[in-house]
């Protein structure tokens, strides 16, 4: 059985020294009413506040410009606001029939928690179950369709950096060769920092 988020580690390369505060995260937990996955906050942790392969961003608690907390409130917020079934959707693509719930919310212990973005358009979310298995993965897209994957965090992130489609249909984009990381500034006077993963082969 793979160990995915030691896959994705060994892909990405090894974390740059960046800090962790397991305090923040426990705030961060208490506002959405449960805990977050364990290998996703390692992830977060060991790479946020960053983007990856040049769409993918990944944020972390009190990264300043980049507070994790902050940016899932803000998506919680707006589509709370927004209709998130639209009338006549087909039930494969209706997120109450993808996660097996009645209504959808967002940003709470029952609902859809955001965990990443793209500068596609594409929402990550954590969803309480997907397909019937705990804690898979709702991506929502610019079109609002919604795509389930009955995956964690890590398989997810893994599948995405390999080129599968894995933000609903025809979604695919692989890049060849090493990883690309762009650490992203947090406060005043960072710079944009870009690294490499290993040669992958690919």
């Amino acid at each position: 059985m793979t160990d995915y988020l030691r896959a994705v580690i060994d892909m990405i390369g090894p974390p740059h020294g960046r800090c962790t505060d397991p305090t923040a995260w426990l705030r961060l937990e208490g506002e959405v009413g449960r805990p977050l996955p364990a290998d996703y906050k390692a992830i977060a942790d060991a790479y946020g506040a960053c983007q990856i392969n040049h769409h993918l961003y990944l944020d972390r608690p009190t990264d300043g410009w980049r507070d994790l907390g902050t940016w899932m409130r803000r998506i919680s917020q707006l589509w709370s606001q927004e209709e998130v079934v639209r009338e006549g959707v087909n039930p494969p693509f209706d997120p109450r029939a993808i996660c097996g719930l009645p209504s959808i919310t967002f940003g709470t212990a029952q609902g859809l928690i955001p965990l990443a973005g793209t500068d596609q358009g594409h929402i990550i979310f954590l969803a309480p179950q997907v397909h019937g298995v705990p804690d898979g993965i709702v991506v929502l897209n610019r079109e609002v369709e919604w795509t389930g994957y009955a995956l964690s965090f890590p398989e997810w992130l893994y599948r995405y950096l390999i080129g599968e489609e894995i933000c609903g249909w025809n979604s695919a984009a692989f890049y060849p060769g090493p990883v690309h990381l762009e650490y992203l500034p947090t406060e005043p006077g960072q710079q944009t920092r870009v690294v490499y993963g290993p040669p992958r082969g690919m």
